[in-house]
């Protein structure tokens, strides 16, 4: 039976989104193919642990920094942004949490606009 992201091994459960959608896709081929279901699991979650730790797909890139009295998050080339916070902390949970689950990069910025530090 293919996968499909409702509907997956419970061995993929703990991967990153994305990396979990390449294991479903990888797998699905190899049964195509009439891999055995275990084996054909046990190789799509290896090889789609591989494709993101060579970077997977393309990385979007966020700015964290503030604007006006808030602190802003968006993407690097945007010029409005995608999620406001009135605390930098919250700010900071919320690029933490876009890093994981988008693969994504966010450049952090002091309340001067000098760069802090990068969350990937």
């Amino acid at each position: 039976m293919p996968w499909n992201s409702r509907n997956y091994p419970d061995s993929m459960k703990n991967l990153p989104k994305q990396t979990r959608e390449k294991a479903i896709e990888i797998a699905n081929a190899l049964l195509d193919e009439q891999y055995e279901e275990g084996r054909a699991i046990a190789i799509a979650t290896a090889q789609a642990e591989k494709w993101a730790d060579d970077g997977g797909p393309a990385a979007e890139e966020y700015l964290l920094q503030k604007k006006d009295d808030k602190w802003a998050i968006g993407k690097e080339d945007s010029k409005r942004a995608s999620y406001t916070f009135h605390t930098k902390a919250d700010a900071v949970k919320k690029a933490r949490e876009l890093a994981r689950e988008k693969n994504a990069s966010v450049k952090v910025y002091k309340e001067d606009g000098s760069q802090e530090t990068a969350i990937n």
